[in-house]
C-alpha cells in the first residue's frame, strides 16, 4: 500500500487546522506547527513555535510533501502590529521554508478580504445586508479569480501579500500554490448567526474537501480560487474551482435559514 502523502499545517490547533485534520486524518500523513500547546490539540506530531521566528519553525518543514498555511492573525480589523509579524513575516517564512526543504506544494489560506472592498458595491453592499429587492439567484454578477486586489484592511492586504508571494515562488522557484478566498468558517458550523453568512458560509466538510482537491490535483502551478459553500446567494465564483480541482461543495446556508 502506498505510502499517504506527508503533509505540514500551520495553524494546526486553529479552528480549520481541527477541521482538515479531524477530516482528512485517513487521506493524509498530517503534522502541525503551531504557537502555543492548546487543551483541543490535534494528536499529531506538532512543533511548537512563532512561525515568525524562522529558525524555530524551519524543522518543521523538512520531509513534508505539502503546506497547508494557516497561521495567522485571523482578526480581519487587525492591527498593523499584529498583522506584521504572523501574516505577514510568517507567510514569507512558510514559502521560503518551503523551499529550502524541498516542498512540492503550498495551499495558502487567503481570504476574501483579498477583495473585501467589492462588498462596498451593488449589488453585494445589499446581499451581505440581506435585501434581495429585484436580484435573482444565480443572475448576480460573480467576484471571480481575475478581479483586481481590493482589500478592506491590513488583515486583506496581508492575504493580497500571501497571493503574491505564492505567485513568486511559483515562477521563480517552481513550487505549486493554491490560494483560498476562504469565505465565513465558524467554529459551530452554522450560518445562521447573521445574514451576510447566507452569501459568504463555507461549511466544514466543503473547507476539507477544498484543501483535498488543492491537495491531490494535479499539475498544478499558481491558481487562486473561492472558498464558499454552494449557498443561494453567494457572490464569489466557484466554477473555476469545480472546473480546475474538482471542487463539488455539497452544502447551501438557505437550507439552515427558518423560512429561506
Amino acid at each position: 500500500m502506498p505510502s499517504k502523502p506527508k503533509v505540514l499545517v500551520t495553524g494546526s490547533s486553529g479552528l480549520i487546522g481541527r477541521v482538515v485534520i479531524d477530516h482528512l486524518g485517513d487521506r493524509y500523513d498530517f503534522s502541525g506547527l503551531h504557537r502555543t500547546r492548546r487543551p483541543d490539540e490535534p494528536d499529531i506530531p506538532t512543533i511548537f513555535a512563532d512561525l515568525s521566528d524562522f529558525e524555530a519553525s524551519r524543522p518543521a518543514f523538512d520531509g513534508v510533501d505539502a503546506v497547508v498555511h494557516l497561521g495567522a492573525d485571523p482578526n480581519m480589523h487587525g492591527a498593523w502590529e499584529s498583522v506584521l509579524p504572523n501574516n505577514l513575516v510568517s507567510t514569507y517564512n512558510v514559502y521560503e521554508a518551503s523551499r529550502q526543504a524541498g516542498v512540492k506544494r503550498v495551499v495558502f489560506a487567503s481570504s476574501n478580504h483579498a477583495v473585501g472592498m467589492f462588498e462596498r458595491d451593488e449589488p453585494y453592499v445589499r446581499i451581505r445586508a440581506g435585501d434581495y429587492t429585484g436580484l435573482e439567484p444565480g443572475k448576480v454578477p460573480q467576484v471571480d479569480n481575475r478581479v483586481v486586489f481590493r482589500p478592506d484592511g491590513y488583515y486583506g492586504i496581508s492575504k493580497v501579500f500571501g497571493e503574491a508571494m505564492g505567485s513568486y515562488y511559483a515562477e521563480e522557484y517552481g513550487l505549486e500554490v493554491a490560494c483560498l478566498r476562504i469565505g465565513t468558517v465558524t467554529e459551530a458550523d452554522d450560518p445562521t448567526a447573521n445574514v451576510r453568512m447566507k452569501a459568504t458560509w463555507l461549511s466544514h466538510r466543503d473547507t476539507a474537501h477544498l484543501i483535498d482537491r488543492s491537495l491531490a490535483v494535479e499539475g498544478l502551478k499558481f491558481e487562486i480560487f473561492y472558498g464558499v459553500s454552494n449557498n443561494t446567494w453567494r457572490f464569489w465564483d466557484i466554477e473555476h474551482a469545480k472546473d480546475y480541482l474538482g471542487y463539488t461543495p455539497q452544502d447551501n446556508a438557505q437550507d439552515h435559514w427558518p423560512n429561506g
